[in-house]
């Protein structure tokens, strides 16, 4: 399966949203469309305005209030990106230098500001009050992973059940409120806006374990971020988890270790302890149960290319490499 087989269905929205971000790029201070437009040129797989476009088509709304809503999103998302590359320190993203790598914290984080502000300026434009209490309670809830992940950082003792609650508010909840927030403005029945909702919640954290796996299996070239750097930063991700939990105590103890200690000196020691444990296995099969829930949550929405794109997406999320 291509990847982009399932960008193909929404091609012209897609390059739509694209001409709406830069619109919305302008600002009268050089420094924020220079900084803007770095930050939204990086590529990436721009899989949250997909899942707006690909839902609100899947229920029958087609287009410019779907293409806005989509680029809402998007802002929304990069803002989110600057904001936690300044916390965690990143130096690398998608293969290339981060905003605060060149231009500094400060500039970062105040055109994080900016685009979280724009989007809001955006979704009053939409003028759906229903959309507007979907998306700023994401944004609530994001905050809210955000700072609670942090809180856990070098803590060894952190459980599965407090990572599940992290990454559902971190990453699940704008895959979420990108694909409720479309059913919504499409004027979707109940049933399906809740369908839609839950498929959204299901995939991101799908998505996000998936992430988490990469960063003991992949390559930093491959991956276009730095590998093992959720260890660096202390962060206790699943396969970190679960061999504390089930490894040996030998592995449990270097794993608690290194979380305790953040930094990449035992990096290699931690992939062979993680691999051995089962910890990989363990968190691999977690992520295709929740593609798999994603999937089956389709069976209320109508057939069509669009619900198609995604069910490839949810295989897409679990079989990808980076």
């Amino acid at each position: 399966m291509q990847p982009q087989s399932f960008y193909q269905v929404v091609a012209d929205d897609f390059a739509a949203v694209d001409g709406i971000i830069r619109n919305q790029l302008t600002s009268r201070v050089p420094l924020v469309e220079k900084i803007g437009d770095y930050i939204t040129s990086a590529g990436g797989k721009r899989l949250r305005p997909l899942l707006v476009l690909l839902s609100g088509n899947a229920v029958g709304l087609k287009g410019d209030q779907l293409r806005l809503l989509a680029a809402i999103i998007e802002f929304l998302h990069t803002s989110t990106l600057l904001h936690d590359d300044v916390v965690d320190m990143s130096g690398m993203r998608r293969g290339r230098s981060t905003a605060n790598a060149l231009w500094g914290n400060a500039p970062s984080v105040l055109v994080g500001d900016f685009l979280y502000a724009r989007s809001f300026e955006m979704m009053v434009a939409l003028g759906s009050m229903p959309v507007m209490s979907i998306i700023s309670q994401a944004t609530r809830v994001i905050a809210e992973g955000e700072v609670l992940q942090l809180s856990k950082v070098r803590d060894a003792s952190t459980t599965e059940e407090v990572y599940m609650e992290v990454i559902r508010g971190k990453t699940a909840m704008l895959f979420e409120a990108s694909t409720h927030s479309a059913a919504t403005l499409a004027g979707a029945s109940a049933e399906q806006c809740e369908a839609l909702r839950q498929f959204g919640d299901h995939l991101g954290i799908a998505f996000q374990l998936v992430d988490d796996l990469l960063d003991y299996q992949g390559d930093a070239e491959t991956l276009g971020k730095n590998v093992g750097d959720d260890l660096a930063e202390g962060k206790p991700t699943l396969p970190l988890i679960y061999t504390m939990r089930e490894g040996t105590p030998e592995q449990a103890a270097l794993v608690r270790k290194a979380i305790q200690k953040g930094g990449i000196e035992d990096l290699e020691s931690i992939r062979a302890a993680v691999q051995s444990s089962g910890a990989l296995d363990y968190t691999a099969r977690l992520a295709r149960e929740y593609a798999d829930r994603a999937t089956a949550c389709l069976e209320l929405i109508p057939a069509s290319p669009y619900r198609d794109a995604l069910v490839d997406l949810s295989r897409f999320a679990v079989a990808r490499t980076h």
